[in-house]
């Protein structure tokens, strides 16, 4: 398995290596061996699944210290645009998203590490996303950042008159408005 540098310290795009034949198509998804040492201890503890319908907008999420969430993520099913956003006050690139394209054709997965706020919005007409995390979810640690945010200046590649956006999602502070 390959992986990509991104722009941010420690989050990978992985490339995997992909077989198919006439029967179809077979590819490791996940092999701790394979990763960059730097994640070989990454101890993934809950795996996620959803399905969602074109314009349907997830996030941005994170999760406060000490049950911040590393993840590796992945759309199973259709094509989703996964974007990041780095909320490390320390590092070079605080405030600074990236997006990826992230299909069933591609199979590439992301490592998003600790100290990212992490959203996706599908871009076919129905998308199975999934993701490993190294800690288990906790209501009261929750965070989010509006997906929205007018100084992130985010394109989601959907119409904003095509998206499906959570009330809770809709509630969510911008990005200055947030404590991390």
């Amino acid at each position: 398995m390959a992986w990509i540098d991104t722009i941010f310290e420690g989050v990978y795009l992985f490339e995997p290596t992909i077989w198919e034949d006439d029967r179809g198509y077979f590819f490791e998804s996940f092999n701790e061996s394979k990763l960059p040492t730097a994640l070989q201890n990454v101890n993934f503890v809950q795996d996620n699944e959803s399905k969602s319908s074109y314009g349907v907008v997830r996030g941005l999420h994170y999760q406060l210290h000490p049950y911040a969430q590393a993840k590796l993520v992945r759309c199973v099913v259709g094509k989703v645009i996964d974007t990041i956003v780095d909320i490390r006050p320390d590092s070079a690139t605080y405030g600074v998203h990236q997006s990826f394209i992230l299909d069933d054709t591609t199979k590439h997965q992301l490592y998003v590490p600790h100290g990212f706020a992490h959203g996706y919005g599908v871009l076919s007409a129905e998308a199975i996303f999934a993701y490993k995390c190294d800690q288990y979810y906790n209501k009261s640690a929750e965070g989010g950042i509006h997906l929205q945010d007018p100084a992130l200046k985010i394109d989601w590649g959907i119409q904003p008159s095509d998206m499906i956006i959570s009330e809770k999602d809709k509630a969510l502070p911008c990005f200055g408005e947030n404590a991390f």
